[in-house]
């Protein structure tokens, strides 16, 4: 296997444009030079060293380039080695938090359905994604999950967005009042749902409406921007796009692009203060927390994105996909839905447009169009269960920062070769 920009390459030297960066990690693409040789420079440093002991300087400026980028009041970071631990520690830092504070009665939290936050055990029970959860319910915390703000199927005909928007954020309100606002920690989402339903976009004024609520009662608001943040959206931080602060953040796979494992889960200075004024520590620890060669490629590729303007190309190419999707998609009999921002796609499959009916779920044409796409050297992310943990399927897009026009019309193409080759192969007239 060899990387090669945008491209990977197999043994055999077939080439396969990245159009999903494995799960939305490599977001510069595949052999940065200058990611490569800040590692290089780390191991010839100092690889390791246990953070019970020392510190690292790649660790302490990785800490600050993200805290003096992160929405404001957001003040400090604890590094982990992935979007999974990043989303445990928030859990345990959200309890600890009123734990400190007199308040221990709070051990309950909110989260929505259709959701993905990890797979550990605190992770998989806020999460909403029922495939993954099923097998493991009875090990997990017991979690309330309420609706996700999924235009496309839930938006009533007689409401505009922001209507539907702000019904679907009030839900929280009534399942507050619902548990007792003294028994709730905190609220978790992502600003923009990736994989298990296909890149959601929130409805304008949903997450201003949530932080009002969050407010109102005393709890706290962490959102995970694991796979949509850290420019995938087009912006450093997503939560930035709907203008609100959370409390808490997670962000992990396009932090180090996937050159290095790393995760961190930033907070305010409210939170750190408590916790420092209190016990004077978080209870919580990993081996490999602020891993210092981790922490060097992570410092590497934001530095990178900013000094190159990637956000900007982010955008730009972007917007030039969404056009590029909706030209070769808008009018095809089996694609219901074209959304995303930035460089974070998605196409929902249906069975039939009008009605919005999925495909049946035994076709899995999400794998037979990732098969196909692979075979025509594009590499895409599907997902099933789309609408329910059981029906409906997407395509997930999620390419590098890093790509021209010439990669769009690549992926347009063979993307769309895949699906109708997809549909042949399933048996579905088209």
């Amino acid at each position: 296997m060899q990387g090669d920009g945008a491209y990977i390459l197999d043994k055999k030297g077939n080439r396969y444009l990245d159009a999903c960066g494995g799960a939305a990690v490599s977001c510069l693409g595949h052999s940065n030079a200058r990611v490569i040789d800040a590692i290089k420079r780390q191991l010839d440093s100092l690889a390791y060293a246990h953070t019970s002991f020392f510190t690292s300087e790649p660790s302490e400026q990785l800490a600050d380039f993200l805290v003096q980028r992160a929405p404001e009041g957001i003040e400090h970071v604890y590094f982990v080695s992935g979007g999974s631990e990043a989303m445990e520690a928030a859990l345990k830092l959200a309890r600890q938090y009123f734990v400190e504070g007199g308040e221990p009665k709070r051990q309950k939290f909110i989260a929505r359905r259709q959701s993905y936050h990890g797979n550990t055990l605190g992770a998989l029970a806020v999460g909403g994604n029922q495939w993954r959860r099923q097998q493991f319910e009875p090990l997990l915390i017991d979690v309330e999950h309420i609706s996700p703000c999924y235009q496309y199927r839930d938006q009533r005909d007689n409401e505009s967005e922001v209507e539907y928007g702000l019904r679907v954020a009030d839900e929280l309100e009534t399942k507050v009042q619902e548990l007792g606002a003294d028994n709730v920690i905190g609220f978790i989402a992502e600003p923009i749902v990736g994989a298990t339903s296909g890149v959601l976009v929130p409805a304008p004024g949903y997450f201003k409406r949530i932080r009002e609520i969050c407010d109102r009662h005393g709890i706290l608001l962490i959102l995970d921007e694991v796979m949509c943040g850290m420019g995938r959206s087009g912006a450093l931080f997503t939560c930035d796009q709907e203008t609100v602060r959370p409390d808490i953040v997670t962000v992990a796979k396009g932090l180090a692009a996937g050159y290095q494992p790393i995760g961190a889960t930033l907070c305010s200075a409210q939170i750190f203060n408590r916790l420092s004024d209190g016990s004077g520590l978080f209870q919580h620890g990993h081996t490999y927390i602020g891993h210092a060669t981790a922490c060097a490629a992570a410092l590497a590729v934001q530095q990178i994105i900013e000094d190159d303007n990637l956000l900007d190309n982010v955008n730009q190419m972007g917007a030039l996909l969404e056009e590029s999707l909706q030209q070769r998609f808008a009018d095809h009999p089996y694609i219901g839905d074209i959304r995303g921002r930035g460089l974070f796609r998605g196409l929902e499959l249906v069975a039939d447009r009008s009605t919005k009916e999925p495909l049946p779920a035994e076709l899995s044409l999400h794998s037979l169009i990732k098969s196909h796409g692979m075979a025509r050297g594009l590499a895409c992310y599907p997902g099933g269960g789309t609408i329910d943990g059981r029906r409906g399927n997407h395509i997930l897009l999620a390419p590098p920062f890093i790509i021209n026009e010439s990669h769009v019309a690549e992926i347009t193409d063979k993307l769309g070769h895949a699906l109708d080759d997809a549909l042949r192969d399933a048996g579905v007239l088209i």
